[in-house]
Parts: structure tokens; sequence; C-alpha cells
């Protein structure tokens, strides 16, 4: 872990006797975030709510953000191997956190839940997602789901209800088509696991999420009829061209941006999507809609994601700062500051949220999202991320496999044979994260 402190001083300290310069140095430990892409506005917000009020508010620490990107999961994993990296870790979700907490790049975080009071400020659930091998390794950043995205301007205008089964969702999108417009707006330019957000659509949207559940627990095969069904219609949609002929050379944004410009109906995607709609609607004179994504047969399935986790490096030096960190941000305040500005990406998952205050400028569409997917969470009444609930190896082939099946390199059949059999190698491992039983 380098020091900052010196290099942020800049040249005031140069008249500084030596001494009192190192030490003032010490006083203040550093605390290292690395974090994902973010705008700059969005950086600014983290600046602002997050790393000026805890510095503030904690001034043995000196908590620092470094933005690495999308390639903050290759540089991650690489700087964990070599015994650095940073304070804070962020990953992608709970498959990521099982290989580090395997290991042994993670500390375990129980002495803290107990002694912060964790284990009675966040939902139960989340806490047990955060474990492996029975100890607390990380703490979900952001619980999300997956839904429709939808330009309601457009749907008005030609007369359109938003999909409440997949027969009505594909006789909408061939409209769509006829009409010249791309019926789902995708792209995975710059996130390829975008593939999975579509996988875990189908998954439980098609197959169910009692099927989803079975495979996940081993009850049955990847390969089910039911878990088939549901790859065939992804594989469907993709060569009726619902995803349109730009899906590999579109960023997520740049997919979502058609739909308030009128170029793309519908928007299969997750919660996150909730920061782009102030960027492009308002400018397009267009409204945005949201709705569960349907399904074969009953209501639509909320799919539970964890977005993102946090945990603490174990070969930190400051790894009380570090949990100080975690601490300020699971907070009332927090919470309410960063999700007044920032929707989608900061769904804490607190227990209680009666003492959250958000701005009124937030989309009531948003505040009405999350309280549909607590209900669900809250009644056990969803779906599963891929993302969240596969083990690591299994998750990267989900990945890539299904681009083979798009390309007809692979047939359904033999993208499932080798996805069951890298997920019963690492079950039998012990690496399938911990899944909830269905209330």
């Amino acid at each position: 872990m380098q020091r900052r402190t010196l290099l942020k001083t800049g040249l005031g300290l140069a008249a500084l006797p030596l001494l009192p310069r190192l030490a003032f140095a010490d006083d203040k430990k550093p605390v290292g975030f690395w974090y994902e892409s973010a705008s700059p506005e969005n950086q600014d917000e983290l600046k602002t709510l997050l790393v000026d009020p805890f510095n503030a508010a904690h001034p043995q620490d000196d908590l620092s953000i470094d933005f690495r990107g999308s390639d903050l999961d290759k540089q991650l994993r690489i700087a964990m191997l070599s015994g650095s990296g940073p304070d804070v870790v962020f990953t992608a979700g709970p498959s990521y956190v099982a290989s580090m907490a395997e290991a042994g790049q993670l500390l375990p975080l129980d002495d803290y839940a107990a002694k912060l009071g964790w284990n009675d400020r966040l939902l139960p659930l989340f806490m047990e997602l955060g474990k492996y091998d029975g100890k607390l390794y990380a703490l979900a950043k952001t619980y999300e789901t997956l839904g429709l995205f939808y330009n309601k301007t457009l749907f008005d205008k030609n007369g359109w209800k938003a999909p409440t089964t997949i027969a009505e969702l594909e006789a909408l999108a061939d409209e769509m088509k006829g009409k010249g417009l791309v019926p789902f707006g995708s792209g995975n330019a710059d996130w390829r696991p975008a593939n999975e957000h579509h996988v875990s659509i189908v998954l439980n949207s098609v197959a169910g999420p009692e099927n989803v559940y079975k495979a996940l627990t081993g009850a049955i095969p990847w390969t089910d009829p039911s878990i088939l069904a549901a790859i065939d219609k992804l594989d469907e949609w993709w060569q009726k061209g619902y995803f349109g002929p730009n899906y590999f050379s579109l960023t997520l944004e740049q997919a979502f941006a058609q739909v308030a410009t009128g170029q793309a109906g519908m928007a299969p995607s997750g919660t996150w999507s909730f920061t782009n709609i102030p960027t492009y609607f308002p400018t397009n004179n267009a409204e945005a809609a949201f709705v569960g994504f349907p399904s074969t047969n009953g209501p639509p399935v909320y799919a539970l994601g964890i977005g993102s986790t946090l945990s603490i490096n174990a070969k930190s030096e400051n790894a009380d700062g570090a949990a100080a960190v975690l601490d300020y941000m699971f907070s009332d305040k927090f919470y309410s500051a960063m999700n007044s500005v920032w929707q989608g990406e900061w769904n804490l998952p607190l227990k209680d949220l009666s003492a959250v205050k958000l701005s009124d400028k937030v989309l009531p569409l948003y505040t009405e999202a999350m309280k549909n997917l607590s209900a669900a969470v809250g009644a056990g009444q969803y779906g599963y991320t891929t993302w969240t609930f596969l083990p690591p190896a299994t998750d990267t082939y989900l990945v890539s496999g299904m681009e083979e099946v798009w390309l007809k390199k692979l047939t359904s059949k033999d993208y499932l044979k080798k996805l069951d059999d890298t997920f019963k190698q690492e079950k039998d491992a012990g690496k399938v994260p911990a899944i909830p039983k269905r209330a």
C-alpha cells in the first residue's frame, strides 16, 4: 500500500522540516478503494458524498478511490495474486468472492459485523449470500433485478401496451421489426457478461425460478428440458434479429440510449440502467417506463441479483480503516445521499428504510421498482441471476458459450452439457455460492 499523503499535500509542505512532515504522514493511514467505470459526474458524487465526508469524520484515515474502468476485475486478480491490491475490494458479485475467499485473499468480516452491528442493519438474505464456507467475506453493495425498460412515448404513439406474457412480447417485437425498429436495445461491447443478463431473464421467465433453484442445488441437471427450452427461446430471439445487427459493437449505454431515441423499442436490462434515464430520455422528449419481464406462466419474475460486493483485502495494512469505510456506506445517511443522485448502483440492502429520505428529483419509477423487488425478496418470490448464484468457472462459460450458440458454433444441448459438467466439478469442490432455501 502506497501512502498518498505527501503527494496530496503538494508543495505547501516543502519548507517544513523533514521529521515533522514524516510524522504528519504517519498520522493518516491510507485506505485504497478501486472502483469500476464511472462518469465524471458520478466520480464527483463519490468524492463529495463518500471520500470527503468520510475523511473529515475519520481524521486518522485517508480514503482515496482509483477508477479502474472495465479492466478492474483483471487488474484486481493480478494484484491480489501478488499480495497487493486495494484495502476495500470491489467485485462484480458473489461468484467472484468465492474464488478469492478460497484463495485466502479476503479477510473474514464476522468480527466486524458483530462489532459494528451489520447483522442487525442488513437484510439477512444478503448476509448469507456474502458467506463462503460458513464465514462472511463480502457485503452486497447493491441488489438489483432484471426487467423490461421501454419508451412509453413511443408505445403511446403506436398504441402499444407493455407485454405481460412471452407471447405478447414476441408479437410486439415482430411488429417493431416490421416498422424498422430494433426490438431489444442491447449490446456487450464494453461488458461481455451482458450476455448473462439475457440468459438470466429466460432462465427465470421461461424455465421458472423453481427449476433454476433445483439446478443450482443439484436436484436437476442444467441439461433439464426446462432449462433447454429457455436457452432455445433465447437463441430463437437472437436468430429472429430481436437484438439487432450491432449487439457486439454497442456498449450497454449506447444500446440503452437507442430506446430513448426511438431506434429501439425495449431494453431487457437491469435496474442499474435507471442511472441512464435522466441522461437520454428528457433530451429526446421521451418518457421511460419499466415493468417486470414477462413470463411464460403467471406474473413477472423478479430475478434477484447482487450487482457488486465489497470486501476487505486479507493483506490490508489498514483493515480497521477499510471496515470503517464499509460501515460509513451502510448507513441511512449515505444511502439517502447517494441514491438521491445516482440510482441503480447503490441500492444497499439495509433492513429498515424508514429513515431513508430521497430527493424529490428521484424518479417514482425507480422507487416503485425497488419496492417491488424488496417485496418479492421479503416474500421469497424471487428468481436467480447467474452472476450472483453460479460459481465462477460455470458463470464464465455461461457468458462465452451463449455466444457460440448464437453464432451457430454450438447447439443448445452441447452448451448445456458443458455448463452442467463445469457446474458439477465446482459443486464437488465446494465453490457454489450459498443458495438460501426458497420460502
